[in-house]
């Protein structure tokens, strides 16, 4: 599949970047969280691409209110389908496992679908403290990141993935920097420099 890549406005950060970047977001306060994934959100949504919300510590309603409380617009995109909100347990164990390549899979439908219905461009954000649980299969999880990065060169979706260090270990938090080209620091978006090109 040939595509050509545009350049977009992740929200919080003064470069644009390319459809398609790899972000990993790793946090330890709150609000700061919600302050660049609500900007995340909200230029998706101004851009007019399909926005999808992956939610695991709160209630799906529980991300639709701390995003109106700062003031991002999201009904007409929830009525029309272009941003949605779902539990990332769901999205990514439906059968109760993780299965990397069937989430791979995911990716390119997702992106494809989104091109049909007339988006420009798609980005996702999702909370990943879902691998947390004993869920067989979440010991695949750095496979899977890494494998995102090949996908996103054919399908282009943006994905910001987000890690609590206050969750997560420092060791599982420094693979997931190994295997994402870019990464959330003092609120800008940059190239990681602890990311590792898979040969």
């Amino acid at each position: 599949m040939c595509q050509t890549v545009s350049s977009i406005d992740v929200g919080f950060s003064r470069e644009s970047f390319a459809a398609g970047t790899h972000i990993c977001m790793v946090f330890r306060d709150e609000e700061e969280r919600r302050r660049i994934v609500s900007k995340f959100i909200e230029s998706g949504i101004l851009s007019h691409e399909r926005v999808y919300y992956f939610a695991d510590t709160a209630q799906t309603s529980d991300v639709s209110s701390w995003l109106a409380e700062l003031g991002v617009d999201i009904l007409e995109a929830q009525a029309s389908a272009a941003f949605t909100i779902d539990e990332a347990v769901a999205t990514y164990c439906p059968d109760g496992r993780f299965v990397p390549e069937r989430m791979l899979e995911e990716i390119k439908t997702a992106y494809s679908s989104s091109r049909e219905a007339g988006f420009p461009n798609s980005r996702v954000t999702g909370e990943m403290s879902w691998a947390l649980r004993d869920i067989p299969g979440v010991e695949r999880l750095m496979e899977y990141e890494s494998g995102v990065n090949t996908v996103l060169l054919t399908h282009p979706i943006t994905a910001m993935c987000q890690y609590d260090a206050n969750r997560f270990s420092g060791d599982i938090v420094f693979k997931a920097l190994q295997v994402h080209p870019y990464m959330v620091m003092n609120g800008q978006l940059v190239k990681n420099p602890y990311y590792i090109a898979k040969e």
